[in-house]
């Protein structure tokens, strides 16, 4: 019975491990979006500001 239950545990153990993800790829994502939104801005932000007060205008009319 303990056999039983003590290979049931290691089963789950490594059923969490594999089932843990990628984490430094997503914190990669992150960061190259965070980097991609920021370029982004700095380039457009004038036909940005221009493009977000023409959508207000014409929801406001």
């Amino acid at each position: 019975m303990r056999a039983q239950l003590a290979a049931v545990d290691l089963a789950d153990t490594a059923h969490r491990r594999r089932e843990r993800g990628d984490v430094p790829g997503w914190v990669l994502i992150t960061l190259m979006t965070a980097g991609l939104v920021a370029v982004l801005w700095t380039v457009a932000e004038d036909q940005l500001q221009a493009l977000f007060r023409r959508a207000m205008d014409s929801v406001s009319r």
